[in-house]
């Protein structure tokens, strides 16, 4: 029988580097970690603009020939450093995420033994130790016996299911008739979940706001009542628990009344605020949440781990199953009832990195108490934040934080808002955020990263009234 040969011939072992060689890879890496996060604490908040050399530099093609890994890491080093610095301690704006150091290790494992991990037979180990945080964030928020759930890659994917689910269990295959409730502040992933799962747009319903923001629930019982006698098939309430703009809570006990009483699936979208649950505070300004037939949370925000971590808990998993679950002939067969879940059956993907390990690791190695003391600590600042920004001349902060959010405008106006931000901006010292309410522009400071202590909060309000004080006089 002739040779089989290859053209080009090449080394096999070319992409598997022997054990010198893996350890100079993991020892330059440390080393640009470990001087990265000691950089952090004095690293500009808002980087530099990128050149359009060296944008056009960073897209060439890859090469033919092997390169360094000391030259690709200084290449990775400098394309990062075009940022928003959203690691750091003075990142306030839209919803910080601190980056764990755990979790990156545990992506590093997770990804070297690259276990398949969507069907729980093939890799029953790992997924036994993402199955007990998901059981313990269950019992966490309430959630009964028997209620689960899976990590995705961010509360938008967990939201898609959540859609999808609810659409399945309380309209079935014909669901053109279907109405959803929210407000003007409920995070646009649910409207862009629900165009995803063929919800037609003039079916969302936007419930008016107290003057605190909240959801109106009389009005929401109004409004289901009218669709109702139109024909229609309310299905789905969203309430938020910790909304984008202000870290506004909605009256979650008596939108459980409301879904209860009228037959609506309720979820609740915490993936901001939601892990305040683990604070006692936190559980006071949640309370009702434990009703829900659902719950997104986002681990990359309130657990302050890397981005695209997400968590979908439901009161009963079968509804998810119903939804999501396909089979095919080159699959195994399916565990027994009561194993443990394969999460291809229960969301949208089927092949998924192994996820667990990134909220495994962190909470394991460091105890849930570091994370209650972190979190607790950003509600004290957000509570310090509101009181200097209050006595501010020039300011309006016009409503208390629930959470860890502080929502501030210039008294002079929208205009005045705005430059007042492009003011902070300049000093490239700290990073706001902005938003809209009811046609007023006001500015946002949101403390959330686990590295932001103290003494970042006071350097941001005083890089804040010191802008407030060199506002030019109105003409």
């Amino acid at each position: 029988m002739p040779a089989i040969t290859t053209t080009p011939v090449w080394d096999a072992a070319a992409l598997d580097p022997d054990g010198r060689t893996m350890d100079a890879w993991l020892g330059a890496a440390s080393r640009f970690v470990a001087s990265f996060v000691a950089g952090l604490d004095e690293a500009p908040a808002i980087g530099p603009e990128l050149p359009a050399d060296v944008a056009t530099w960073l897209s060439m093609p890859p090469p033919e020939r092997s390169g360094r890994f000391d030259d690709l890491l200084a290449t990775f080093g400098e394309a990062a450093s075009y940022a928003y610095e959203t690691a750091g301690p003075r990142h306030f704006a839209y919803i910080p995420g601190g980056g764990l150091v755990a979790s990156a290790v545990a992506e590093l494992l997770a990804r070297t033994v690259n276990r398949y991990t969507a069907m729980a037979q093939i890799a029953p180990g790992l997924v036994a130790l993402e199955h007990g945080v998901l059981r313990w964030l269950c019992s966490e928020f309430g959630l009964p016996p028997g209620s689960g759930g899976l990590i995705t890659t961010g509360a938008s994917m967990a939201t898609l299911s959540v859609v999808v689910a609810a659409r399945h269990q309380r309209l079935g295959p014909e669901f053109s008739d279907g109405t959803i409730y929210l407000t003007e502040h409920t995070n646009h992933c649910v409207a862009k979940a629900a165009k995803i799962a063929g919800i037609r747009p003039d079916r969302l319903r936007i419930v008016p706001t107290t003057p605190q923001l909240r959801m109106d629930v009389a009005a929401a019982a109004r409004m289901i009542g009218a669709d109702r006698a139109a024909g229609l098939r309310p299905f789905l309430i969203v309430g938020t628990a910790g909304s984008t703009d202000t870290g506004t809570v909605d009256p979650l006990v008596e939108l459980a009344t409301l879904a209860r009483r009228a037959g609506l699936w309720l979820h609740v979208d915490a993936a901001y605020g939601g892990f305040f649950q683990l604070t006692r505070r936190g559980r006071e300004r949640l309370v009702g949440i434990a009703s829900a037939d659902s719950v997104t949370l986002d681990p990359h925000k309130g657990l302050f781990l890397p981005h695209g971590t997400g968590v979908l808990l439901v009161r009963d998993p079968a509804t998810l199953r119903a939804a999501h679950v396909e089979d095919a002939h080159y699959l195994p067969e399916a565990p027994d009832p009561g194993a443990l879940p394969s999460y291809a059956d229960l969301g949208i993907e089927l092949t998924r990195e192994y996820r667990g390990l990134r909220l495994w690791l962190p909470l394991h190695l460091h105890g849930v108490a570091a994370f209650r003391a972190a979190l607790d600590e950003k509600l004290d600042l957000a509570q310090h934040a509101y009181e200097v920004l209050s006595r501010t001349p020039g300011l309006h902060v016009p409503w208390v934080p629930e959470l860890s959010t502080v929502a501030f405008r210039d008294v002079a106006g929208n205009q005045a808002t705005l430059r007042l931000l492009d003011r902070i901006h300049a000093t490239r010292r700290i990073f706001l955020s902005s938003t809209r309410i009811r046609n007023q522009h006001l500015l946002r400071m949101c403390v959330l990263s686990h590295r932001s202590r103290v003494e970042h909060v006071n350097d941001a309000l005083d890089t804040i009234r010191s802008a407030a004080r060199t506002a030019p006089p109105l003409s």
